[in-house]
Formats: structure tokens, sequence, C-alpha cells
């Protein structure tokens, strides 16, 4: 499933051509996707102006004029085209290409841009475990989607002293803290490995323990929050990671990937320098963790 900076690339190559457009018309080609479409999904689009595309987590939201926000969620296999005129921009030659078989485009929105120019944006899903719904703006931090989750990790909120705050007294083990969404939106699995791995923590530590006995933040904790927030910075200016078959909206691949220190590279030397270990492969509430247990403490 794509992570956050997939998303957050997603929304920066969406935005341009859909901030400020009206959806002249939009193309529902199923009756659903992981769920049912919310009831006249279609006419409840058309004519409406989207004011801004912005994210929460994984989710993708277009405020539109009505009031209403558009939600959107990849799920595993979604994407997004545009196609401004007649070209449709899909550079790059990858081993996992995202679809464009055109049987799997199920929602196209025909929008006029706010320079008044033709553009489309088509929504690609092969395994259909993306969706789309309405909320209003108005209630949507309380909407059921929403309300669980915790803080933004791209912010200057997640320091040292918030993951102290956040981590008292848990057992858990770190990595798992790290996942909750509850207490952190967005963070995935490859992101919370090459996080751990540049702050020199093991996966398996307990989180509390990166909190003193006077509640204060430790070195391991202000360690942790500058990697998670250094990790997703290059991950969006990278563009994201490709696993499978990850797109940005012009069809290209994330280049993240190539930049993994330990996600995917089980046996492999560890890069960190002077260390002599190797990169090993733990299970964890059934999701792999990669991590050195010679430097990961």
């Amino acid at each position: 499933m794509p992570e956050l900076p997939e998303v957050e690339t997603v929304r920066r190559g969406l935005a341009p051509v859909m901030e400020g457009a009206r959806i002249v018309e939009a193309e529902q080609r199923r009756p659903n996707l992981r769920f049912d479409f919310p009831e006249d999904f279609s006419a409840r689009l058309e004519g409406r102006r989207i004011e801004a595309l912005g994210r929460r987590a994984k989710y993708l939201l277009a405020d539109l004029s009505s009031g209403d926000v558009l939600v959107m969620h990849l799920g595993m296999s979604g994407s997004f085209r545009v196609v401004e005129g007649p070209d449709t921009l899909a550079p790059g030659d990858f081993a996992h290409a995202r679809s464009k078989n055109p049987r799997h485009d199920h929602v196209v929105l025909h929008l006029e841009t706010a320079d008044g120019a033709p553009a489309h944006i088509i929504y690609n899903d092969p395994r259909r475990f993306g969706f789309m719904t309405l909320v209003p703006r108005a209630g949507l931090e309380a909407h059921p989607l929403f309300a669980h989750l915790g803080l933004e990790p791209l912010g200057n909120a997640l320091d040292g002293a918030w993951l102290a705050s956040a981590f008292a007294g848990r057992k858990t083990p770190l990595k798992a803290a790290l996942l909750d969404q509850k207490l952190i939106a967005g963070l995935g699995n490859i992101y919370v490995c090459e996080a751990l791995w540049r702050a020199k923590l093991s996966p398996m530590r307990a989180a509390g323990t990166l909190v003193t006995r006077s509640g204060k933040p430790s070195v391991a904790a202000v360690r942790l929050a500058d990697a998670i927030r250094e990790v997703l910075a290059e991950a969006v200016a990278a563009g994201g990671s490709t696993l499978r078959d990850h797109a940005r909206t012009d069809g290209s691949l994330g280049y993240f990937q190539h930049s993994f220190a330990v996600y995917d590279r089980e046996d492999e030397p560890c890069r960190h320098p002077g260390c002599r270990g190797t990169i090993a492969r733990t299970v964890q509430s059934g999701r792999s963790t990669f991590h050195c247990r010679t430097c990961q403490r």
C-alpha cells in the first residue's frame, strides 16, 4: 500500500490541475470500489469547484465549493493519471509500471481548469481496494475515517518531547508504536524501518525506553524524531518509493527505493560506517521488519 510520502507525492502532482478547477462531468463507471460510492456521487460532484486539495494521513482531500470534501484513498493499486490536451505524460521505463489498462479506469473527472483549459483526472485501480466518498467539511474530523488519526509526522510538531509523551509507560515494541495510526498518522512499514535504522534503534525495544525516569525525552527519542522527519522529507522529494506498482500522477515511479538502507536488503551488509553487521529480516505482527542486529539497539 502506498505510504504517506507516496500519497503526498500524488497530491502535489494533482494540485496544479485540480485546485481551482470546475468539475464539468464526473464519470462513475461502476457501483463500488472497496465500498459503494455514496448516493448521487456524480451529481454531487458535477458543477462544483475544487477549492483546495489536501491530505490527511494516507487520504487525499478535495474541498468542494458545495461544502463537501471528496475523500480519496488509493488502496493497494490505485493511481491517478492527468490528461491535459491530447497527451498523457507517462515517462520512464520501469519493471513494475502501474496499470494503464482502461478496463480499470473506474472514475474520470472531466475538468475545466482555473485557466479555462480542459483536463481529465482518471482513477485506475485493478484490485479495487481504494475508495472515494463525500463527507461534509464541517464534520470531517469527527468522521469515523479520521476521528482516530494521530499526529501528522511531516510537521515540526513531531519531536523528541512529543515522542516521550506518546510513548511514556508503553511496553509495546517500538516499531508497533510507530505504526499505531492513533499515535502517528500515515507512517508505514517502509519508512519506520528506515527511520529506526538511521536512529540506530532496535524495532523490538520497548517504546517506553525512549523516556527518562523524569518523563523527559532521551537522546534516542530526539534522534528518532529527527530520523522520521528526514526520511519522510527525502522520500517526498524523491517522489516516493515504488514497490510493485506505485506510480506518481505523471505515470513515472518513485525513486526513494534506490536509497533504502535496510528495507528489502536482507543479508546485505549494514551501511552504517564501521558496522560489520548484516541486515536481518524479522516478522513482527505479520509484517517484515528489516534491521541490523549489530548497531540497532
